[in-house]
Parts: C-alpha cells; structure tokens; sequence
C-alpha cells in the first residue's frame, strides 16, 4: 500500500471556474477502467508545459509541444492510459495527430488548440480507434466536479488517484488551485514517468506562468525519484482560466510570489504523493544535503543516495547498513569532498562525522529509525550554503513483481 497516502475525496478536490473534465471506458488496454480524459478550458486561459527530456520522447510530447508554440489558444486536453504511443516513429504522431482531429471536430476548436498525452506501454502503436470511439462519452460526461474522475483515469500501475487542491485571497478575490497527477514507477527527475495536470482560475500573464511553472517544477517534480528511470511521456502542464476576478498578475505583481507559492505548494505535494505511491514502495524518504558549495554537487550526493538499490533495499529491510550511503555519498563526483569534514545523520541521530562512525552512535538508534515509514536522511558537507531536498522511497519485493508482469 502507499506509504501514508490514501486517494483525495471528491468534495476535497475543488472545481477550478472554466475548467471541465470527462472521462470515458475506452477499453484502451483493459476492460472496465477509466482510460479516457478530456479537459476543456475556457477561451483566453493560459497554458504552459514542461516535458520530459529523454530524447527518445513520446509522440504526444513532440505534438504537445508543437500545438504550444503555435499560439492560437489552448482549449482543450486529452490523455489515454495502456498505451504510451512512444517508441511509435512517424506513424505514432499520425496517430495522435488524429486523436486531437477528433476531438477539434467534437468540439469546434482547432487540432492545434488541443494537447494530447498518452501514458502505458512503450513500443505499441496507439489503438486510436479505440480513443475516439471514447471521446463522445468523455465529452457528455465533462464537469466542473469531476476531478477525482479524471485523476483515476489517468492511472496505470497507480494504487490510489492523487490531487489536492487550494485556494488564497487576491485583490479581495478567492482564487482556486486544482491538480492532479499520476506516477508510480520509471521515477526521475527531468522530469518522470508522470502526468500532472495543475489548473487555477487566477488571472495570469502567459510570461508569468511560464515563470511559475519553472519555478514549481524544480521544487517538486525535479525532486523525486523512484527508481531512476527517465520517462518518454513525462508531462506537467499548468492552465490559468482567469476567471477569478483578481487583476491580472504579472511577474512584476506584487501578487506574483502568492501565486507562485501556492501552485507550487500543490506541485509539491503531487510530487510526493508519486512517490509515496511509488511501485512497491514501503518507506518514504527524505534526502537532505546541507552545506554544499552549490545545489549541483548538493543533487549529485541526493541523488547517489536516492538511486541506490543497495540504499533503497537496506531500508525496506529496515536494516541500518549505514555504511552504504557513506559509500554513495564518497562515488557522487564531489572529487574534492573532505569526508573528514561532513556529517551524515538518519533522522536526529549523528551517525558519521570525521570520516568514520560517530562515537555517539548506537546501531539501535538507527535500527529503531529504520522501521519508521518516514524517515530522514540528512547530509551536512559543511563546504558552502547550498541545500537541497530529494524525495525518494525503498525498493521492495513488489517492484520486481510490479515491473515483471507490468504488460499482462
């Protein structure tokens, strides 16, 4: 089960003005579960993305990325689950390019107005047949409250929907903050093997947004990971309505850092629920590194820590084998690091300091630590002022399970 997660209910996810949301059954790649999702939007809203960057990228993120940068106003959004359409070549965008025809044509807006996503299986063509057959069903069923809906069709080896929801004051207007994300597995930054889907009805410049997105991005999704794996569908996209009522905010506003702050806040905490959901996942772990000369050795120790599975196994174990992230931390490419000057602590417990154990340091601390389910590993290098904060989770027997019999 997720580690201290359970799926939002329906009334916590808050309706967004000029967002709509309909699912359908499309039997994509499994019958009897949602796998068909269209979003509309309002005329005007802002739209902006951030996608993975593997360079073996899905089609739907090279058209996602095309339909963007045209500029003719986004209005709609459709994403399939069971089939990734990645690893599909030129038939692949063909085939996605139709999904967003068909639905242009349901909904008298232009091809280039809508964006699609797909997430499953790599290697498969998309059945697009199947897709549009769905959209009709999707689009009678779009509402403003269907919120818990749309985060359960979007899984794929997802145990629970994840979204959570916001709302703040500004010039005297409430403003809603909604989202949703999916992940579970192929977990890495840059971003990861995740669909998240964050809309307000605040009134946003397009530039303003696309600053925000950045910013939010790399304090959450850019922050996680599960086993490493970078994904071909990763997507984030963020939509503003305007609707709210408020002036519209640029970045020069002084409602910008608010506005920040909470989409942010909401991607952060989409970001930690993938991860606490993560395939297989029992514990849930926070990686601190302090005093780094700059946040890019701070996310090499993070993330030599985070990736691995000798870690991650130790503490699905519950088995304080310390000695393992010392030996990561010494591998992260700091080729500089003076290990007789940094400190490693699990939870508040000092475990090495001066380059070996501390003498304070009792093997029952760390084993008592160990069988919590959130559990802290912080890093001090005492080299500079530079933090980072990674959150990752364990590797247990059910990942193997969950990733062997993933296409059955």
């Amino acid at each position: 089960m997720p580690v201290q997660l359970s799926a939002p209910q329906a009334a916590s996810l808050l309706p967004v003005r000029g967002v709509q949301l309909g699912y359908a059954e499309a039997y994509v790649r499994k019958p009897n579960r949602k796998d068909v999702l269209v979003i509309t939007l309002a005329e005007h809203s802002s739209v902006a993305g951030v996608f993975t960057q593997n360079r073996f990228c899905a089609a739907p993120v090279t058209l996602c990325k095309s339909h963007l940068s045209q500029n003719e106003g986004i209005r709609a959004l459709l994403v399939n689950t069971g089939c990734a359409n990645a690893g599909t070549g030129e038939e692949g965008l063909q085939r996605a390019q139709q999904t967003c025809q068909a639905l242009g044509q349901l909904l008298n807006i232009k091809d280039s107005q809508v964006l699609p996503f797909s997430t499953g299986v790599i290697l498969e063509p998309l059945p697009v047949d199947k897709v549009i057959a769905g959209l009709p069903a999707a689009i009678q069923n779009l509402k403003e409250d269907n919120w818990l809906n749309a985060a359960e069709a979007i899984m794929t080896t997802d145990i629970v929907a994840k979204g959570t929801s916001r709302q703040l004051q500004l010039d005297g207007k409430t403003v809603t903050i909604t989202g949703i994300s999916k992940g579970s597995g192929m977990i890495h930054p840059n971003m990861a093997t995740m669909l998240g889907y964050i809309a307000t009805d605040a009134a946003v410049s397009q530039s303003a947004l696309e600053s925000i997105i950045q910013y939010a991005v790399n304090k959450s999704f850019n922050c996680i990971t599960v086993d490493g794996d970078t994904s071909t569908n990763d997507s984030l996209i963020m939509m503003a309505t305007r609707l709210a009522g408020n002036v519209e905010i640029t970045e020069q506003s002084a409602n910008f850092a608010a506005l920040r702050d909470a989409l942010t806040d909401v991607a952060v905490e989409l970001a930690q629920a993938i991860v606490r959901d993560g395939e297989g996942a029992t514990k849930f772990m926070t990686v601190q590194v302090e005093g780094g000369k700059d946040e890019a050795e701070c996310r090499k120790v993070a993330y030599a820590i985070a990736h691995s599975p000798l870690i991650k196994t130790a503490f699905f174990a519950s088995d304080p084998n310390l000695g393992r992230i010392l030996a990561a931390i010494g591998y992260a490419g700091i080729d500089d690091l003076d290990v007789n000057n940094m400190e490693l602590y699990l939870g508040d417990v000092l475990v090495a300091e001066k380059g070996g154990r501390a003498a304070s340091y009792e093997e029952a601390q760390g084993a008592a630590i160990m069988k919590e389910s959130d559990i802290l590993v912080r890093v001090v290098l005492n080299r500079g002022n530079a933090n980072v904060t990674i959150w990752t989770c364990d590797f247990s027997y059910d990942y193997v399970k969950i990733n062997a019999d993933y296409r059955s």
